[in-house]
């Protein structure tokens, strides 16, 4: 089926995440935390992955709990979704530019989570939101989606620039590495037999 529906709910969040690997790029969000809603709309519309978030957690006391959690549910749903890995290019990299910002990234949907981030923020926020959140929500992404991920700034001086071509680069490396390879739909990409 290529989908997934996984709820998580902690004393700090309740998390709500649906996605499918086949869709368009549709996408509902609503964590209560505008600019990460944004971007996490980025993510659905450039992979062409239907994304369904709800959140809510404790922004009385800051961001972080929420944005950390989505990642963590978006992940398991991910993870979920791809089943045995059968037939997927298992692998995906982008080079995206956004004005001044150009991102690199490249990904194994290998099972083995390993994040490598070299993406220096020029400010501590973005409106109200703590631009250290961006690698948050990668780690616990690549943590629990079974994700080794390298994102790299190669230029740029905007935050909201720098985080939004981040989002979007592994969107676009996203999208290849979950569709279906035409040469080996029914093979999983590893000598090993199984990711």
């Amino acid at each position: 089926m290529r989908k997934a529906s996984i709820t998580r709910k902690t004393a700090e969040t309740e998390i709500s995440v649906s996605l499918d690997l086949d869709g368009t790029g549709a996408y509902s969000n609503e964590t209560g935390i505008g600019f990460f809603d944004h971007m996490l709309d980025q993510l659905a519309r450039h992979s062409l992955i239907d994304i369904t978030v709800k959140a809510k957690g404790d922004l009385h006391v800051d961001d972080h709990h929420t944005v950390e959690d989505t990642g963590i549910t978006l992940g398991q749903a991910l993870a979920q979704a791809l089943g045995e890995k059968k037939g997927i290019r298992r692998y995906g990299a982008c080079h995206l530019p956004m004005d001044d910002a150009q991102v690199r990234a490249a990904l194994d949907l290998s099972g083995r989570p390993y994040l490598v981030w070299n993406v220096e923020m020029p400010t501590a926020k973005i409106g109200s939101f703590d631009t250290e959140l961006v690698r948050e929500f990668f780690q616990a992404f690549s943590t629990h989606g079974g994700i080794t991920l390298h994102v790299d700034r190669l230029h740029g001086f905007n935050s909201h620039h720098i985080a939004e071509a981040a989002f979007k680069a592994v969107a676009r490396a996203l999208r290849e590495a979950v569709e279906t390879d035409p040469r080996k739909s029914d093979a999983i990409p590893s000598t090993k037999g199984a990711l």
